[in-house]
């Protein structure tokens, strides 16, 4: 049996993900940072589809923490394989107005969160396995207000890449995706109707991804995409 973990697993992209995964034939580890209510429906999401899953409470940026939740994939099914590192934060604000705690805060969990995943990931994932982190589109479209955020995020890009090549000789794959405007609670919050209309035009496919998209590319990087690493996966329906 293969094991994934999952964090951010309770909501938007991490969610679908999980449940993806669970479709395919993993064991999941949904980890979440404060809905349990929501990991618990997650898990019950792939335990209805004949999966198996169990729920794992993480601050992804605290060491302790992310070591249990890969503690708890080791004590329940046995190890770890795959690794999707969901878990984000975002902050909108043109450069000049941006409060430092907001920046300290934002690369607290997409910096420090994903070095720590990373690093356990790099400790713990069987040979055979795949890391996946999450980057954004914006690092290449350079919208205003996005400024701290794909800072963060270019972070990130640079450490999976950096991964890729440090794990040589293992047969894990590492992999960013970089998902473009998709329908998630942190993509739409704050944003008027006419603001997000006009962003879901911007891909020539003309609307916005959905989660269940980027779950897609996940789960080929997660499975079948052996040939597949060092890049960052730009899954943003075309905008250039």
């Amino acid at each position: 049996m293969r094991v994934a973990i999952v964090t951010g697993g309770s909501r938007g992209i991490g969610r679908a993900t999980a449940a993806r995964l669970g479709r395919d034939g993993f064991a999941v580890v949904v980890g979440y940072a404060g809905s349990a209510d929501a990991a618990a429906e997650v898990v019950r999401e792939v335990e209805a589809a004949g999966g198996e899953a169990v729920a794992a409470q993480a601050d992804v940026a605290e060491e302790q923490q992310v070591s249990a939740l890969f503690d708890t994939a080791q004590e329940r099914f046995g190890g770890v394989d795959v690794v999707v590192h969901a878990a984000g934060r975002m902050h909108l604000a043109p450069v000049a107005e941006l409060s430092l705690d907001e920046l300290d805060a934002l690369h607290r969990t997409n910096i420090r969160g994903t070095f720590v995943v990373a690093q356990q990931a790099a400790r713990r994932v069987r040979d055979g396995g795949a890391v996946i982190t999450f980057s954004t589109s914006v690092v290449g479209l350079s919208l205003p207000t996005y400024g701290a955020y794909a800072a963060s995020k270019g972070a990130v890009e640079a450490l999976t890449m950096i991964l890729a090549r440090e794990l040589r000789g293992r047969d894990i794959t590492v992999n960013a995706v970089a998902p473009g405007p998709t329908a998630t609670d942190l993509f739409l919050e704050g944003k008027s109707p006419e603001l997000v209309e006009r962003m879901a035009k911007q891909p020539p496919l003309e609307r916005l991804g959905e989660p269940a998209d980027i779950a897609e590319v996940v789960a080929f990087l997660a499975g079948p995409a052996r040939w597949v690493n060092g890049q960052v996966v730009r899954a943003n329906g075309g905008i250039v």
